[in-house]
């Protein structure tokens, strides 16, 4: 029986928009296009501090030639990225960071090797500088033109795909899934209906006059072979990547916040939520509702019990459960020892 279909290239179930054509697709036949962790917010080139200065209209303090490569939250600068401090509490840390150039309300002595951007405020100025490199992409139609879709790649009825978007080969994308810009996806993934995947993170500074974004300029990599289900979000790194490893599964209705990085092989039940910023080694398990705090650093082959509740690292190889988490062994001894108390304390004549 001929197919009611017209012939669209290898891969595509059918068109999932109503506006456009997949021949339009930067279609990549044969080619695994995955490519991954780079920083999305190194800058295109190498500018100077005085260009930089001029962009925020800031002093500085050092060599005006000096080398700006790019921004980055403190937990993952490098040298040669910008980053923001507007807070004493901060200041030693920001300024004994990997960055080479801190972006600070106060003139303080300079460390070696090491620049300033002096700012009357660092975050208003950092989110200035992330969207004078990047700004928001608009899309026009469902499907954008730029994105990068490998062969065998079937896409469902009603997916968004955004600009510079990058899914590899044999990959399933279900219906109503939305995937934001600068994505990147590894091969055979699968993706279920209703999954968001690179929405902002929730990043904000309080004010008198209410809250102050963030604006994230990060992105979401997914690796090989990983399957997320329905109704999942996955917010993109504010400067960086929110990562998911080669080989993880995650339940339905999960929230994974910005720059969070997942191990390899991880199994995360339905109703987990994880705050921004946290690191999950490899072949960690989350049963059902586990929240997770954000900087916290789950080790390899942890499983934390359903409805547990992580406040601070837990260590490889072991078991937890409770809220604030404990090891489970002796969080089931306690639970017991209140029981026999209770006990003891409501048959007393």
């Amino acid at each position: 029986m001929k197919s009611r279909w017209p012939n669209y290239p290898s891969g595509f179930l059918f068109p999932a928009f109503s506006t456009g054509s997949i021949s339009n697709l930067n279609f990549q036949k044969g080619k695994n296009i995955f490519a991954s962790n780079s920083n999305p917010m190194k800058f295109p080139k190498i500018y100077t501090l005085k260009e930089i200065a001029e962009i925020i209209h800031s002093k500085f303090i050092g060599d005006e030639n000096f080398p700006v490569e790019g921004i980055n939250e403190i937990h993952v600068v490098e040298k040669g990225d910008i980053v923001f401090v507007d807070h004493p509490k901060y200041y030693e840390k920001a300024l004994n960071s990997a960055a080479t150039i801190v972006l600070i309300n106060k003139e303080v002595e300079c460390p070696e090797g090491k620049t300033l951007l002096i700012s009357d405020d660092p975050f208003r100025d950092f989110v200035k500088i992330g969207q004078h490199f990047k700004p928001f992409q608009i899309s026009n139609k469902a499907i954008s033109d730029s994105a990068e879709i490998g062969e065998g790649t079937q896409i469902q009825p009603n997916v968004f795909i955004g600009q510079n978007v990058k899914i590899g080969k044999n990959c399933l994308i279900h219906a109503n899934v939305s995937i934001g810009n600068d994505t990147q996806i590894g091969d055979n993934v699968i993706i279920h209906s209703g999954t968001v995947l690179g929405g902002d993170g929730f990043y904000y500074k309080k004010r008198e006059t209410g809250f102050d974004k963030l604006k994230s300029v990060g992105n979401v990599v997914i690796e090989n072979d990983v399957e997320i289900g329905a109704n999942c979000t996955i917010d993109r790194g504010v400067t960086a990547s929110t990562i998911i490893g080669e080989g993880s599964k995650l339940d339905n209705q999960i929230q994974i916040g910005h720059d969070t990085k997942i191990g390899k092989k991880c199994l995360f039940a339905s109703q987990v939520g994880i705050a921004g910023c946290v690191v999950i080694e490899d072949e960690v398990t989350l049963w059902g509702q586990v929240g997770v705090k954000s900087d916290v650093r789950i080790g390899a082959k942890v499983v934390v019990l359903a409805q547990s509740g992580v406040g601070h690292n837990l260590e490889a190889g072991k078991s937890y459960f409770g809220s604030p988490a404990e090891e489970a062994r002796e969080m089931f001894k306690r639970i017991s020892a209140q029981k026999i108390l209770a006990n003891e304390y409501l048959n007393r004549k």
